[in-house]
């Protein structure tokens, strides 16, 4: 298996677009708090990522989605969000401030609404569950779980310096790198979508 997967994986879940969010969420915590919450949010991100990975395929199979049909729409979800983020807005932010505020009142902000929606939500599920159908053999499918621990080791470092990296890039710096990883989605979205195509509609391979 390539870096394609782990490539689309940092540019879906893009932890330095949440750096202003954990922020915002945490601007109360003491330290010892703040370090908890980076923990449990990069070890939430690995779980939905490795369990998408593992259990994701037998997920359509027990609803009855072809493979096929779950890429179309997965890479129509990857489009807009990378649409999203070349208007310079996390790719997973589907919330509205009062949702999030909800959830951040009713259980931990590092897992709602830090991890889910933020960090993965959707997207970052499908595009996991797809690359798992590719995968050949148990090496290829341990190495996409394994990307997982890297988007998990790269959300705890831009949490961890997030403060740093806030003052260091600001808001344009930020805006910068979010549009730019959303231009690299749009196409892997694309790609994605072809795919899908051609194995519902084989002439379209011709």
């Amino acid at each position: 298996m390539d870096f394609k997967p782990l490539v689309t994986l940092l540019a879906i879940v893009n932890p330095l677009a949440i750096v202003p969010f954990f922020i915002h969420y945490t601007q109360n915590f003491d330290d010892e708090q703040r370090r908890r919450t980076v923990l449990i949010s990069a070890f939430s991100c690995f779980v939905v990522i490795a369990v998408s990975a593992l259990m994701g395929l037998q997920i359509l199979k027990f609803f009855g989605i072809s493979l096929a049909s779950f890429q179309v729409g997965g890479g129509m979800l990857l489009l807009t969000s990378s649409l999203a983020m070349l208007n310079a807005q996390p790719a997973e932010a589907k919330s509205n401030a009062e949702e999030m505020q909800d959830a951040a009142a009713r259980t931990s902000i590092a897992v709602v609404p830090l991890t889910i929606p933020l960090l993965t939500g959707p997207a970052t599920m499908s595009t996991v569950v797809i690359y798992a159908d590719k995968a050949k053999s148990v090496l290829q499918l341990t190495t996409l779980v394994g990307y997982g621990v890297v988007v998990a080791l790269a959300t705890a470092l831009c949490f961890s310096l997030a403060k740093p990296i806030a003052r260091r890039l600001g808001k344009t710096g930020i805006n910068v790198m979010t549009r730019l990883m959303g231009l690299i989605l749009a196409a892997l979205a694309v790609e994605v979508m072809s795919d899908g195509l051609v194995k519902l509609f084989p002439i379209l391979g011709k």
